[in-house]
């Protein structure tokens, strides 16, 4: 290839690094680049554009940048010659050019590089950032359409600051004066984390900023800072800054295009000597700056400088001077050189199918256009001697991965790149990021501890987040969730309900299983009910006992003994039938408890009511021609049971039929439980049946009231109006408790209201006559009964 192609030598513009300040500054001025590109269209070395009449130095290409805005004016130039150019920096405002056809990227989609950056913060939970942009419109872009994604993912900004121009001005001081003022934003913030979208030069404005601080009166406090910085920018430094820290870059990010090691690249820079490499003058005014020397005849010869020999060593300059590692921008230009050379290669190949002669091929190579190249660049795929893939996409941009770089600064001005990650944009999105967090050296503030960037201390589990009036959205207050709501993780926006099942705990972190509740037999309330129940049942076995034994006594003939002994029976089932209602609930279990209560108690106040009647209607039979006599005896009492007991048992058919109750698990009643109950199925009917027990039981107590002073031989109604009013009392408390309770307790009131209920009759009717009959015999006899009635 060197027999038939002939690279340009270097065209620069005739301006170098000075030891004045502002001249080294404004040599980073991208203008300069419309003076380099028309010098680079001129010939025989004289400044006359548009004028090029030696065919020996036929230009092809150009390779430039880093920075947007010399790809920019380079492409206003020379796009009009349609020469391909090849880039190593970003060229986003090229793209919308009609040219951009010509223009080859020696780096990926710069926004590859946002979305890597926003994994990055995601990744580590930076979201309280800053952000310094360069003041062009590259920065203008990274602000409206870049930042406003990034706020999408949660991540907000204390500051979005830009660095000075860079311009030509009569008034220094105020350039100066606007950096410093953006520095001391940066530096004072609460921030840790600051995303420099910058350029080649930035580091050095950093730098420079940051040595001007240390002369800060009084001394400036600040908070340490990680840096992240864009793959635009890399180590820039001005002669004078030589001696100056470079500490602040220690633990800083960025990212870079993927480098490989090229071989021999170190040897090849051990063997540079300027005093041999004369047609190359930049190499000469290096050499000088970096070991602080002179060559004889040079224009910077100092009388305090020592002579440059040529033969000093690159490699023992610290890396703030010279890097002897190929960047990642010098590998980009690598990468162009070889790829242009790929490209002549097979246009070449492409004309000259067999073998040809040199100077035939070298002649018609001169006649070719730079157009005529461009085709073959954008098909160009080869590997270089690093063995990396080189090739370009559609859209003339390198299909290429980018390196996460962790910067290690040494007190003798050196640092070291290290690569902790990657970004991959033609990976999947799972795959696309990667970072090894242990190799990662953060800055010397930190301890070697990850560095937090938030606005405030994050919410624990059982808190969520809360917005401060007038604060960016991630600057919030930690309120504690709501009663029956969880978080479960840190920083959550809202916190949430249990699953149905489940319940929060006391610290409202985690939902925990709800205990199932229902009345056992086993707890003390279960006990105490059930103990109660059997032996009530047992106490009115011995009175039926009694009654039995002592049937054929006044007393007991007295007050209808059959209708004592059904009531009786009715109130040892009803005590009995309490068991229904402890234990877990079963679907027969749900079906008798109320049918069987209510029934029961239909015959036990049916019992009451006739008892009543047959007082009233006795005494009425006692007088002289009355016709109530016919009425006297028990098909009367038995046609009063057997009619309540029809209408009840009438309702609890229509209940069974239509809406039967069934085991149900109430889940929102009690916190922190499930209740197993039985469901009634239908209120109405449950009421219903309710609503007849009262009117049997008001009907008993206004009959029994109204017969209280009829003559005490044959007066049962004073018993049963006291035992009447008892359970009315229960009945009518039972309501109102039953609904304000929940639970087993709404069970064990119920049971309690069976008990009271009818411990009330049993007690209020049958002791005092069992007192007679076992204690005061001599009351029961006929001649006690009848004596009253003379």
């Amino acid at each position: 290839m060197s027999q038939i192609y002939q690279f340009s030598a270097m065209i620069t513009f005739g301006h170098h690094p000075t030891i004045d300040l502002f001249e080294d500054i404004f040599y980073f001025v991208p203008s300069w680049t419309f003076h380099a590109a028309l010098r680079i269209l001129s010939t025989n070395g004289r400044f006359s554009p548009n004028y090029n009449c030696d065919p020996q130095n036929n230009l092809i290409a150009v390779i430039g940048g880093p920075n947007p805005e010399v790809s920019f004016h380079m492409a206003i130039i020379l796009g009009h010659f349609k020469l391909p150019q090849f880039v190593y920096g970003s060229a986003s405002l090229v793209n919308e050019n009609p040219q951009a056809a010509f223009y080859h990227q020696m780096l990926p989609n710069v926004n590859h590089q946002y979305k890597g950056i926003l994994q990055l913060l995601l990744h580590f939970r930076w979201t309280w950032i800053g952000t310094v942009e360069i003041t062009n419109d590259d920065g203008e872009r990274f602000i409206h359409e870049i930042l406003p994604k990034f706020a999408e993912e949660g991540i907000c900004f204390d500051f979005i600051e830009r660095f000075p121009v860079l311009a030509y001005s009569n008034d220094i001081a105020v350039m100066v004066g606007k950096g410093m003022k953006m520095y001391h934003v940066v530096m004072r913030s609460t921030v840790t984390v600051v995303i420099l979208h910058g350029q080649i030069h930035t580091i050095m404005l950093l730098r420079l900023l940051h040595e001007f601080s240390t002369y800060d009166d009084p001394p400036m406090q600040t908070r340490g800072k990680v840096w992240i910085m864009t793959i635009q920018m890399d180590f820039t430094s001005l002669p004078f800054q030589r001696s100056s820290s470079i500490d602040f870059l220690h633990g800083a990010l960025s990212f870079s295009v993927h480098s490989e090691a090229v071989s021999g690249f170190q040897n090849f820079l051990q063997t540079r000597n300027p005093t041999l490499e004369r047609d190359d003058g930049f190499i000469r005014v290096f050499w000088e700056e970096a070991f602080q020397c002179s060559f004889p005849g040079s224009m910077r010869d100092i009388q305090s400088r020592s002579i440059c020999t040529g033969e000093e060593k690159l490699e023992i300059l610290p890396a703030s001077i010279f890097e002897m590692k190929m960047t990642s921008h010098s590998y980009s230009i690598y990468n162009a050189v070889y790829a242009l050379a790929h490209a002549l290669q097979d246009m070449h190949s492409s004309q000259f199918k067999g073998r040809a002669r040199v100077e035939e091929a070298r002649l018609n190579f001169l006649k070719k256009q730079p157009w005529q190249i461009n085709h073959f660049v954008r098909s160009i795929s080869f590997n270089n001697s690093a063995g990396a893939k080189v090739s370009f996409n559609q859209h003339g941009e390198l299909e290429t991965t980018l390196d996460i770089i962790n910067w290690v600064a040494f007190p003798n001005q050196s640092f070291l790149r290290v690569k902790v990650g990657g970004a991959d944009p033609m990976a999947s999105q799972e795959e696309m990021f990667s970072l090894c967090e242990e190799a990662i050296v953060w800055p010397n503030s930190f301890n070697q501890a990850q560095p937090l960037s938030l606005c405030n201390d994050p919410c624990h589990v059982g808190y969520r987040k809360a917005g401060k009036k007038g604060k960016p959205f991630c600057c919030y207050n930690c309120l504690p969730c709501p009663e029956g709501k969880i978080s479960n993780q840190k920083d959550m926006d809202d916190c949430f309900e249990c699953p149905e099942n489940q319940h929060p705990n006391k610290e409202r972190n985690e939902c925990l299983l709800k205990s199932i509740s229902f009345l056992s037999f086993d707890e003390p309330l279960g006990i105490g009910l059930a103990v109660s129940a059997l032996s009530l049942f047992f106490i009115t076995v011995l009175v039926l006992g009694i009654f039995t034994k002592y049937k054929d006594t006044p007393i007991v003939k007295a007050n209808n003994r059959n209708l004592s002994y059904t009531l009786l029976v009715s109130l040892m089932l009803s005590f009995l039938c309490v068991l229904l209602f402890i234990g877990q609930p079963g679907k027969v279990a749900c079906l008798l408890q109320q049918t069987a209560f209510g029934l029961i108690f239909s015959v036990a106040v049916g019992c009451v009511l006739a008892k009543t009647i047959m007082v009233v209607c006795a005494f009425m039979a006692a007088k002289p021609g009355s016709r109530m006599r016919k009425w006297m005896g028990w098909k009367m009492a038995t046609s009063i049971v057997l009619f309540c007991s029809l209408i009840q048992a009438s309702l609890c058919a229509v209940w069974l039929a239509t809406s039967p109750p069934f085991p149900d698990l109430d889940m929102n009643s009690m916190a922190g439980k499930m209740i197993v109950k039985c469901n009634d199925g239908s209120s109405i009917m449950f009421y219903s049946v309710l609503g007849f027990l009262g009117f049997l039981s008001m009907s008993s107590f206004l009959v029994a009231f109204l017969a209280r002073k009829l003559p005490d031989s044959f007066n049962e109604a004073k018993l049963i109006t006291f035992s009447m009013l008892v359970f009315c009392s229960v009945w009518f408390s039972f309501v109102p408790t039953y609904l304000s309770t929940k639970g087993k307790y709404m069970v064990a009131v119920e049971i309690f209201s069976i008990l009271a209920s009818s411990a009330g009759l049993l007690f209020c009717i049958f002791f005092p006559k069992c007192y007679i009959i076992l204690v005061r015999s001599d009351l029961n006899n006929r001649k006690k009964l009848i004596r009253k009635k003379h």
